[in-house]
């Protein structure tokens, strides 16, 4: 029974030393930290109401960007079958006539540096376009232009869905005759 009591007393002795200690100690230690979480967690939410602010921002200004080349694309043509020598000084005289022109850009392979046959024509107004397709077909430098208004470039419209260039279903054998394999058939 003394060992009983002993026992307890030990296990009163020891939580109050705990509580006494706690307090003093988890006040101190907790509220530092308290107070360093919350200043760190409001920066986190500043942080993320400013990435929220440049991100409607962003999508303004594609939205802007996205309307303008529309607009560029409204008011372009694409012309084919562009001889190789063409300079844009020459393709600008041959579509003079259909309206002003802003900008001529002939595509050139970036590593010869040589025409790739292809080019387009932008106009100053929308109404130019029409006029200038109706010289599709028209003799420029011995060569028949091929004259189309601009499309605007839609990611993925030139992919299909189908299920690609996989390599086929076998070497054309067919499913009977010598070699073909019938696989395992217990009974």
């Amino acid at each position: 029974m003394a060992d009983e009591e002993e026992q307890v007393d030990y296990d009163d002795a020891g939580a109050d030393d705990a509580e006494a200690g706690g307090d003093e100690g988890g006040d101190g230690a907790v509220d530092p930290e308290l107070e360093e979480m919350k200043r760190r967690v409001q920066e986190m939410e500043d942080e993320a109401a400013k990435l929220k602010a440049m991100q409607q921002e962003l999508q303004v200004e594609t939205g802007a960007e996205a309307k303008k080349e529309n607009d560029t694309d409204e008011r372009s043509i694409y012309v084919g079958q562009v001889d190789y020598d063409a300079t844009p000084e020459e393709l600008q005289a041959h579509f003079a006539a259909c309206g002003t022109i802003n900008r001529v850009t002939i595509l050139c392979d970036k590593f010869t540096g040589r025409s790739k046959g292809y080019a387009y024509v932008e106009f100053e107004e929308p109404a130019s376009v029409p006029t200038a397709v109706l010289l599709d077909n028209s003799i420029f430098k011995g060569r028949q232009l091929k004259v189309v208004a601009k499309r605007t470039n839609v990611p993925g419209q030139g992919r299909g869905r189908g299920r690609g260039r996989g390599r086929g279903r076998g070497r054309g054998k067919g499913r009977k005759g010598k070699g073909y394999y019938k696989g395992y058939r217990p009974y």
